[in-house]
């Protein structure tokens, strides 16, 4: 048998228990007011469509409104049938084709209508120019004169500079630097001649006005020992000098005519020397 100690303990806890659920229900439930207007209570509505997946196609309708691609039994939210609209692009407006410019009308004097026509007024009046002739394309023919002509044109000026060529003479360029003997030889006989008419000739106002200086002379000498020309290459400084030395060189002219070893080889020598005139009143040659 159970004894009273343990009944009462059983009984102890039970009626805890009981007692901390009721006060877990009293404490935990509470009431409010119910208010309409507040947001959280007003009524929601949710949308749902149904629509049939594209594999699924629906059943065709023995009396169809309209004729479309696949079945649509059932779509749209019109009750009477509608047939609807294909949004169209807007049409392209035409590019604007270019114009051509009219040609200008000459001018014309006005005439009253009630103006006789007199040869005056009638040569006012400007007249258009009579179209161009066209001329017809040259013939084979002439294309082969003409360039039969030009070949030969040609032919005639190569011949005239060949002939032109040829006939220049042959030039040979020395000065005191030359080492051969044929040219070496002919300069120095040239060269003592020029000094011997120069110191015969000195000129007298360089001696009284005791000018003096140096010059570069170029003198081309011919076959026959004559003169071609004579220019002053480099001036002396005074005018003077530069004359004299031009007049001494012609006044020493002709000279020796060349050797047949020169001769046979060119036709002019062109002598390029410097002259001295010294203090001394003399002309040397370097």
């Amino acid at each position: 048998m159970i004894s009273s100690r343990k009944k009462t303990d059983l009984l102890g806890v039970g009626l805890f228990l009981a007692a901390g659920i009721h006060a877990f229900i009293i404490l935990g439930i509470t009431f409010k007011p119910f208010d309409r207007n507040r947001p959280e209570y007003r009524q929601q509505s949710l949308e749902v469509m149904v629509v049939k997946r594209p594999f699924e196609p629906p059943e065709a309708d023995e009396k169809p409104d309209f004729l479309a691609q696949t079945n649509q039994r059932g779509g749209g939210e019109e009750s009477d049938p509608i047939k609807p609209q294909i949004a169209q692009a807007p049409a392209l407006l035409p590019l604007p084709q270019p114009t051509r410019a009219k040609p200008l009308e000459p001018e014309r004097t006005p005439q009253p209508k009630d103006r006789p026509l007199t040869a005056e007024t009638a040569s006012l009046r400007v007249q258009a120019p009579p179209p161009p002739e066209t001329t017809p394309p040259p013939s084979a023919k002439q294309l082969l004169a003409s360039k039969q002509l030009e070949i030969a044109r040609l032919t005639a000026e190569l011949e005239r500079k060949t002939l032109a060529y040829a006939k220049m003479p042959k030039r040979k360029a020395i000065s005191a630097s030359t080492k051969e003997y044929k040219y070496a030889a002919y300069l120095d006989a040239w060269r003592r001649k020029v000094e011997r008419i120069g110191n015969l000739n000195y000129p007298d106002q360089a001696k009284r006005s005791k000018l003096y200086g140096n010059l570069i002379l170029h003198v081309a000498v011919k076959t026959d020992g004559s003169v071609e020309r004579i220019r002053v290459l480099h001036s002396s400084g005074h005018k003077v000098l530069d004359d004299a030395a031009v007049r001494i060189v012609r006044l020493a002219a002709p000279f020796s005519p060349f050797p047949y070893e020169i001769r046979k080889e060119t036709d002019i020598l062109d002598i390029t020397r410097t002259w001295q005139f010294l203090r001394s009143g003399r002309l040397d040659s370097e």
